[in-house]
């Protein structure tokens, strides 16, 4: 899978979630994003989790320089952010990557895998579906209930807040998402989704509520999301999810390589501090 395009794929998957917001949801939460070469940042002023004050993208056929990231900074700071994650495949660190983080005041924080396949390689791989718990079905969701499947995930992250819901939302039913959930009866209980980028898709807003969490929902949600990518043409799938320190267990990372990810690199996040 070409690096850059992986890169690329999940930072436009960040991007078009914020900005295809309605606009006063946009305005309430403060969102906007700067596009600089290959590179996307994108800012959340009202996002009380900083999570998605976010830049990458980088070294997709052109060097990463320092005024490329110092221009993301300066767009952080215009925003009125205090913070914001610069995310960069260690491969395409520039040699000098060193004295470059500490002008700009970037120190390391929380590592992630990033894990990618072929389409074909995680149709074929076992598990899935046939592991749900008894009482729980799958399946893709209607317009209707595109409410209840942004309130999911976002409870489910400690973020029930309306806006982000609302935002959440209205990525429902656009060309380029394909949203899914597990259903306890008439209930959602967990939720994910799959953003197509040309070939390659990801794997977005995975997320299940506490007292529904270790009965197969997240493998049943990657299973069926993979057939929704073979099905919207995409060659390739990444995900990101954290990386395990020694003595943690990171589930969702262990769901996704029996579902047939490969993990590409650890990628670490350099944070920007005002």
């Amino acid at each position: 899978m070409p690096l850059g395009l992986a890169e690329q794929t999940e930072i436009r998957a960040y991007v078009d979630f914020l900005t295809g917001a309605p606009a006063p949801v946009r305005e309430a939460l403060g969102i906007d994003s700067l596009h600089i070469g290959s590179a996307l940042a994108l800012v959340m002023r009202e996002d009380p989790s900083h999570f998605f004050n976010r830049a990458g993208g980088f070294g997709a056929g052109e060097p990463i320089t320092a005024d490329v990231l110092a221009q993301v900074c300066d767009f952080y700071r215009e925003q009125g952010v205090s913070r914001g994650a610069f995310m960069i495949a260690p491969a395409l660190l520039p040699p000098d990557w060193a004295s470059i983080a500490a002008r700009l005041n970037l120190t390391k924080e929380r590592g992630y895998v990033k894990l990618g396949c072929d389409t074909e390689t995680m149709l074929s791989a076992a598990g899935g579906i046939g592991v749900l718990a008894p009482g729980l079905r799958v399946g893709p969701i209607e317009p209707h209930q595109a409410n209840e499947w942004a309130t999911v995930m976002m409870a489910a992250r400690g973020l029930p807040l309306q806006n982000l819901i609302d935002m959440a939302a209205s990525s429902v039913g656009k060309p380029n998402w394909r949203h899914h959930a597990v259903w306890d009866g008439e209930r959602i209980v967990a939720v994910g989704g799959i953003f197509i980028n040309g070939e390659c898709a990801d794997m977005f807003g995975g997320a299940t509520l506490q007292e529904s969490r270790n009965r197969g929902a997240q493998s049943a949600l990657l299973a069926i999301r993979a057939r929704a990518a073979q099905a919207a043409g995409c060659r390739w799938i990444v995900a990101e999810t954290g990386a395990e320190s020694p003595g943690d267990h990171n589930t969702s990372l262990h769901n996704m390589l029996r579902a047939g990810f490969e993990p590409m690199y650890e990628r670490v996040t350099w944070r920007w501090h005002e």
